[in-house]
């Protein structure tokens, strides 16, 4: 089983390493445009509907303030009445607001238990305004919940739940009322801010910029290249060019490490200096077999007894060799060395830490 593993994780890092080192990535897959983003909302809301899995208003009580709000907004006065109903919860309501996003398209929501309710499945979520950062109404939600999630029970009192029962989604729930106001078309200049900030990739993205359209674009630094569109061009027109435009994206040298699920993802830029790995364990194994012995029959005095029985061996692994990595080694001779050691996943770990000890590993290790 170990060596399966290890035969999968060496050849995903062959199949990497194979890739050629030249392989273009267009701009818009490696930038983010400034002012095209999602804008988060949040609301307050109230499901109705529940049956019997809503908040307990003696727990809740800003379960019981919105009902009696809600009541009255509609010419109903419940204050002076003792509201014992347990088929309303109130819920926090978020979305993401697209960028652009025009009045009346319809964006989805999740709605999320705030009081004591067991259960959302199959309540109505009442209207409910989604606020951005700065106070204003941008969308309204309102919508049957569709929690995703099963449960059962039995009459002993045990049961069942698979999945969360007091969280759900409204698909295309919100309406959007208010839109950003965000007009790119009349820009003077956009910024691109690079996702893995590098001198490097943003000089090229700069580049191929002028080359396509000389002296619209500059890098302010590692994260941040500027651009000015070309006299009598239309912003949107120019970034629709540019955002499609193939560099080569430069990566530092760097090995992640998950030791729990014992994951190691290298890129091709590590390198290795001259080093020499050994590796091998001596695994001792002793096995514990219970022997019934039973006295012959007709006999007088004899008894039955469970008599143990071990069994010892020990492993040397002897077939391990030292292995020698020169200086400035690829990846692929790296993973060529492991694999001749015959190494598993955990082991390759404590072997590349032992390396990068040594000063042998020029890349940074992160450890998940």
């Amino acid at each position: 089983m170990r060596s399966s593993i290890v035969g999968v994780i060496v050849a995903a890092l062959a199949l990497s390493v194979a890739a050629p080192s030249f392989a273009k990535s267009r701009i818009k897959d490696v930038v983010e445009f400034e002012g095209v983003r999602e804008n988060l909302l949040t609301g307050y809301g109230l499901v109705v509907g529940l049956n019997g899995t809503g908040d307990n208003l003696r727990n809740a009580p800003m379960t019981r303030q919105s009902l009696e709000a809600m009541f009255e907004r509609l010419g109903v006065n419940v204050r002076e009445t003792n509201l014992n109903t347990k088929n309303a919860a109130v819920v926090m309501v978020t979305a993401k607001l697209p960028p652009f996003a025009a009045s009346g398209s319809t964006v989805d929501v999740t709605v999320s238990a705030a009081g004591d309710a067991k259960s959302l499945q199959g309540g109505t979520l009442l209207v409910t305004g989604l606020m951005g950062a700065d106070g204003q109404v941008y969308a309204v939600a309102q919508g049957t919940v569709q929690t995703g999630s099963v449960s059962a029970s039995g009459a002993s009192g045990s049961s069942v739940t698979k999945g969360v029962p007091t969280a759900g989604r409204i698909a295309g729930g919100a309406i959007i009322e208010r839109e950003t106001g965000f007009q790119l078309a009349g820009m003077g200049q956009m910024r691109m801010t690079l996702r893995n900030p590098d001198f490097t990739t943003a000089q090229r993205v700069a580049q191929a910029v002028n080359t396509r359209f000389p002296g619209s674009a500059y890098a302010e630094n590692p994260t941040i290249i500027t651009l000015r569109p070309p006299a009598g061009s239309n912003m949107v027109g120019f970034m629709a060019q540019v955002e499609n435009l193939e560099i080569d994206a430069d990566t530092p040298a760097k090995v992640v490490i998950d030791e729990v699920a014992g994951v190691i993802v290298m890129g091709e830029a590590v390198r290795i200096s001259t080093v020499a790995i050994a590796q091998g364990n001596l695994t001792i194994s002793v096995q514990e077999t219970p022997l019934v012995s039973q006295p012959a029959p007709f006999s007088r005095g004899g008894q039955t007894a469970v008599v143990p029985q071990s069994s010892i061996s020990v492993d040397e692994e002897r077939g391990r060799r030292l292995i020698t990595l020169k200086n400035g080694a690829s990846l692929s001779s790296l993973v060529a060395g492991l694999n001749a050691l015959g190494v598993t996943p955990r082991d390759m770990i404590s072997i590349l830490q032992a390396i990068k000890a040594a000063g042998a590993l020029q890349a940074d290790i992160e450890v998940m």
